[in-house]
């Protein structure tokens, strides 16, 4: 349907929980972008999932009830989002309103929508637990691949994929470029993306890589949209 498309997941603990400081330079560097390119934001949950998740797990709440739940947060930063890039045509939509897409292009709309995946009640029980396996960045995922998107960009609050967390490890290793199946079998206890992603990396069909880098850093989305690699490269 896209094939021009720019997929960005915003993420919400890694971002949007960050405040002003962080997301208004973002919102910015997005907004200017836009006026050359097709971009989808997408927004992650962040802090407040994980309290949700505590309190509906200490309330033995199934997977399904658990991602109804979860997704309620992401939409808030959906909303937010939204009216931060008014001034650049911003909108918020629905999943229904996907399909919608090339008509809010040729409006010359900048839209934002949320990044958990439609499972809802039907969200599938994970093979450990009740913590739903499809998030937000499997959802920006799922979207890019079902619109036959350009690319993939996962913006966090670290340069890449390190082989341990680098807040934790000063001497962690930035890898620069792998494979979705070489991180999985790496087994790094740490990742900075959701591992669903890596599974279903292997599967897609349009798209073949996906880019992480660090969002606190002014620039950096828009290096990746000239062909540049400032963060992490996994292809599928």
């Amino acid at each position: 349907m896209l094939p021009d498309l720019n997929v960005i997941k915003v993420g919400g603990h890694s971002i949007m929980d960050y405040g002003k400081s962080v997301v208004m330079p973002l919102v910015e560097e997005i907004g200017k972008l836009s006026r050359s390119n097709q971009v989808l934001v997408v927004t992650g949950g962040g802090t407040r999932v994980r309290h949700i998740m505590d309190i509906g797990l200490d309330l033995e709440m199934p997977t399904g009830v658990l991602a109804e739940l979860a997704g309620k947060i992401s939409e808030q930063n959906a909303i937010m989002m939204s009216i931060l890039l008014t001034q650049y045509g911003g909108i918020r939509i629905k999943r229904d309103d996907l399909l919608d897409l090339p008509m809010l292009y040729r409006m010359n709309c900048l839209p934002v929508t949320h990044g958990t995946p439609p499972y809802g009640l039907y969200e599938p029980p994970p093979n450990i637990g009740r913590i739903p396996d499809h998030r937000t960045d499997t959802g920006a995922l799922l979207i890019a691949e079902a619109m036959g998107a350009k690319r993939c960009i996962f913006v966090k609050d670290v340069d890449g994929l390190y082989t341990e967390n680098p807040k934790q490890n000063k001497k962690a290793k930035m890898i620069k470029e792998i494979t979705a199946k070489e991180a999985n079998e790496a087994g790094f206890n740490d990742f900075v993306v959701e591992r669903k992603v890596l599974e279903l990396l292997q599967r897609t069909v349009n798209i073949k890589e996906i880019s992480i880098v660090n969002g606190h850093v002014p620039g950096n989305i828009s290096r990746v949209m000239n062909g540049e690699n400032p963060g992490t490269i996994i292809k599928s």
